[in-house]
């Protein structure tokens, strides 16, 4: 769900078993200090999220606990099962500084420096979109249709098991890339995106998750690199050594979706911190599908699988050009668990 339309709260919150009240020891106690100033961690929590409340953050009590966890290298447990620990001086200031910046609108997730996709912790920076929920049904729809594919073709030329050879255009924190390479063990990635300092992002998080070695990176607009044109040479990466033009089983992208027109009705958290070019697709924000859906559509093999995430309201009109452009078939559309058709999968004819 791409941020102008999140009705959660706090975008791609991590996630996590706090209510949106109080936590029981908050409840039942009030704030306390030392004597030498430093509070304790009951305290310490139940200002931060009164200190979040007025400055109307949404989720403030899950905010309050991240940002608390992160400054003591704890979990939520721990925080709940030791209310009278008391917190240094310095780590209730750092606390408190961090408390300050979200109530001005910077996300909980650019403090932490972390978020959660695919049960896998990600860095993120102010460089890349944070990763949302429901990202992760781009995931679940690429491994669906290859699982599907895997046994249409154990009778055809391509070997069963054989490497499989992915693309991920606009990848950001990798988050996408990493999880597909994490799941498919056999399969060599190549991951995109039009920010260097993004691309950076990415390279750690997939050798934090153990596969940079199965995923090339590439600063390039969408899938541009891959493109074979007249002056394309045997050292270009449109073409690979053995089998001439580079080509792919599968692509996927979470592409930039929110129409430019709609960037005043985004929250303030994203207006203001996240990256603009991970967020704006064109004056509708459907101008990008097409560039997509065109260039996979020259660089997928036959019967190869384009996933790609859809914006709020979008599906109609993006079904409607990929249906237009002639060559691509069984496309499906899939709903988030909100009920928000979120994905669209389709195959190259």
């Amino acid at each position: 769900m791409r941020p102008s339309e999140d009705r959660s709260g706090v975008p791609g919150a991590a996630r996590c078993a706090a209510s949106e009240g109080e936590g029981f020891a908050l409840k039942t106690a009030g704030p306390r200090e030392s004597d030498a100033g430093a509070l304790d961690i009951r305290s310490a929590l139940k200002e931060g999220m009164a200190r979040l409340r007025a400055a109307d953050v949404p989720s403030h009590t899950l905010a309050a606990e991240l940002l608390l966890m992160h400054v003591l290298g704890r979990d939520r447990a721990w925080l709940y099962a030791h209310p009278e620990e008391r917190i240094e001086p310095g780590e209730a200031k750092k606390y408190f500084s961090l408390v300050a910046r979200r109530a001005a609108g910077e996300p909980t997730q650019y403090l932490t420096g972390k978020q959660e996709f695919w049960g896998l912790e990600f860095e993120v920076t102010p460089a890349v979109l944070i990763p949302r929920p429901e990202t992760e049904h781009v995931v679940e729809v690429a491994l669906e249709r290859l699982g599907a594919q895997s046994m249409a073709r154990r009778s055809g030329a391509r070997e069963s098991g054989a490497t499989l050879r992915l693309a991920d255009a606009g990848t950001g924190s990798g988050c996408l890339a990493v999880a597909l390479a994490r799941e498919l063990r056999h399969a060599e990635i190549f991951a995109t995106d039009i920010s260097a300092a993004a691309l950076e992002v990415a390279r750690r998080n997939a050798a934090r998750h153990g596969v940079a070695g199965r995923i090339h990176f590439v600063q390039t607009d969408l899938l541009s690199a891959f493109m074979v044109s007249p002056l394309a040479t045997s050292h270009s990466l449109a073409l690979s050594e053995s089998e001439g033009p580079l080509t792919f089983d599968l692509i996927v992208s979470n592409p930039p979706y929110v129409a430019r027109g709609d960037a005043a009705s985004l929250q303030r958290e994203v207006r203001e911190h996240e990256p603009e070019t991970a967020l704006f697709g064109g004056p509708t924000g459907v101008e990008i599908y097409a560039r997509l859906a065109e260039q996979a559509g020259r660089l997928l093999r036959s019967g190869g699988t384009l996933v790609l995430e859809l914006g709020f309201g979008a599906a109609d009109q993006v079904r409607a050009l990929v249906a237009a452009q002639g060559i691509w078939v069984n496309t499906s559309i899939t709903k988030d668990l909100a009920g928000i058709p979120r994905v669209l999968a389709t195959e190259r004819a």
